[in-house]
């Protein structure tokens, strides 16, 4: 397995827990003792997240924005051409979803909910969600899509991951379903 993979799971990983204590909490009191470490989950995930979009552009991209978003030198044509049309989209979600995940990282503090006030700071820590949305969508790609047949490639055998990361990224939604379905419904 390539390291920029590996990492990218963990943060994934990390992800999942961090947006899945809050729910657990409300709907298995023992887990509160667990809240605490959200803050941290959270920070790790934005941490180990730099560290995989690094690897990538660092390891694979060779830092040009041209290969980053799929073009490679295509010898029989004679110039750069889009390997694979979903690619560079997957990328600049992850792109995206780190942007939110450091803004959210570098607003984790209690020094930050006072300068920016409880509500704005809620409001704010809210986009969680909408950085698991794009973490689902940039690693679904990779698992379901990218790694497939294609005209021109053949696919490593298939990621053992791929059925751990949709039962883990539907369960977390799921709780938080629940979680506030049972809020909501008192």
């Amino acid at each position: 397995m390539r390291l920029w993979k590996a990492v990218g799971d963990t943060a994934y990983v990390l992800l999942i827990f961090s947006l899945s204590l809050g729910p657990l909490s409300r709907l298995l009191p023992k887990m509160r003792r667990w809240t605490r470490w959200r803050r941290q989950l959270g920070i790790w995930f934005a941490l180990t997240s730099v560290i995989h979009a690094v690897l990538i552009l660092d390891g694979w991209a060779e830092w040009s924005l041209r290969r980053f978003l799929g073009y490679e030198f295509v010898p029989q044509l004679g110039r750069e051409a889009r390997m694979e049309p979903g690619f560079g989209l997957a990328n600049l979600i992850g792109i995206a979803a780190l942007t939110l995940a450091l803004i959210l990282a570098a607003t984790s503090s209690d020094r930050a909910v006072k300068r920016l006030g409880r509500q704005a700071w809620l409001w704010l820590h809210r986009l969680s969600q909408t950085v698991l949305i794009l973490a689902l969508l940039h690693g679904g790609y990779f698992l379901f899509i990218h790694f497939t047949a294609s005209f021109h490639k053949v696919p490593p055998g298939m990621d053992w991951f791929r059925m751990p990361f949709l039962a883990i990224g539907l369960g977390v939604v799921a709780i938080q379903a629940l979680a506030f379905l049972r809020e909501h419904s008192t």
